[in-house]
């Protein structure tokens, strides 16, 4: 394979968006250097950041590739930087057409369409599940025809013509995990998403009062990144969930953190936004057994002949799946490591090369 050079802009490096670049500059076979702002001012990012990278840019002399991801405007970059004609590949983590709005918030539609534009500017863009590629053209469809004049109609058969899917690669240790003795200890779940208002922790407490309040044993892990604005919910579960938690807070270790999952039992998923769902694959591929919704990408990314055990419907079945599980957690043991297995899928040992070739195809076409 030739070896490129290529040039990878993040304009929000932090999360899961940070875990991406790292791994795949760490497994590409090309030399990938990285241009990055911190995760933070996410609207000014996709605004403004594409003025900052093209002066960035000027100091590369030469480079085979660019890749970029959502939060850059790709339409300015390409206006503004001298390396303008070099192929560009963009891959959406989120997207602003179907981000749901948050708390007090109403969406615009002026970042929806900094995304369509800068599809539209890309040479290839690459969606980070087929959910997430379906949702993505629903809502640019609706969009463009809720536009009062001149619809740009056009652009939508364009942008799909040079759209694939490409799951993002995940760090998982280079052994599998094994499913731990229960040491005469209650189960323990596992909450590893970001302490936000989209993930409905306010949903996933309130099952587990139930679950208390009916007698069940569990242990609680809270785990997870979070920003300046916590979730009051989370100080409120600190204190209902004393006596349950074993782990609250964002775990720096990353070794630590792996060690925390391979004790878990389930991780559970309440949430209303996820594209892929990283989080709930490092927990399974380290032994955690899955509750996910049925909504989202989690039927697309677990194996469809556990769909029964690991997705639920609603909130009643969640509380009876859960239920179940922490009072006969050994029945769960060998599907816990099959899916473990599964998921190395979606290690970057497996997925880093698939990237590679996909920027030779974009060099080849264009």
């Amino acid at each position: 394979m030739q070896r490129l050079n290529i040039v990878f802009l993040e304009p929000f490096c932090g999360g899961s968006h940070k875990d991406f670049s790292l791994g795949w500059q760490a497994n590409s076979a090309h030399d990938i250097e990285l241009l990055t702002l911190p995760d933070r001012f996410w609207k000014w990012r996709m605004r403004g950041s594409a003025l900052y990278f093209a002066k960035r840019m000027e100091s590369i002399d030469t480079c085979d590739a660019v890749a970029a991801t959502d939060m850059m405007n790709v339409a300015d970059l390409r206006a503004f930087s001298g390396n303008r004609e070099v192929p560009l590949l963009l891959y959406f983590h989120e997207n602003q057409l179907t981000y749901p709005e948050g708390p007090g918030e109403k969406r615009t539609g002026e970042f929806g369409y900094i995304n369509l534009t800068s599809a539209l500017a890309a040479d290839r863009v690459v969606f980070n599940s087929q959910f997430h590629r379906d949702r993505f053209f629903q809502a640019a469809e609706s969009l463009i025809q809720n536009v009062p004049d001149h619809p740009p109609e056009w652009i939508m058969e364009d942008i799909r013509n040079k759209t694939g899917v490409l799951y993002p690669g995940c760090r998982f240790p280079v052994t599998g995990a094994g499913i731990p003795p229960s040491c005469g200890k209650p189960p323990l779940i596992v909450w590893n998403h970001r302490w936000e208002w989209d993930k409905q922790p306010e949903v996933f407490f309130s099952v587990l009062r139930d679950i208390r309040d009916a007698g069940v044993p569990f242990r609680l892990a809270l785990v997870g990144e979070s920003y300046e604005r916590i979730p009051k919910v989370f100080a409120r579960a600190e204190e209902d969930f004393s006596d349950h938690i074993t782990a609250f807070g964002y775990v720096e270790s990353r070794q630590k953190y792996l060690e925390l999952l391979s004790q878990g039992t389930v991780v559970v998923s309440t949430a209303i936004q996820e594209n892929f769902g990283i989080s709930v694959v490092e927990a399974v591929r380290m032994g955690c057994f899955p509750l996910l919704p049925e909504r989202l990408s989690y039927p697309e990314i677990m194996p469809e002949r556990f769909h029964d055990q690991v997705i639920y419907s609603d909130r009643a079945d969640l509380v009876k799946k859960l239920t179940h599980l922490l009072l006969n957690p050994g029945g769960y043991d060998s599907t816990r490591q099959i899916l473990s297995g599964e998921m190395e899928k979606f290690s970057w040992d497996r997925m880093a090369p698939a990237y590679d070739r996909e920027i030779l195809r974009l060099l080849a076409k264009v």
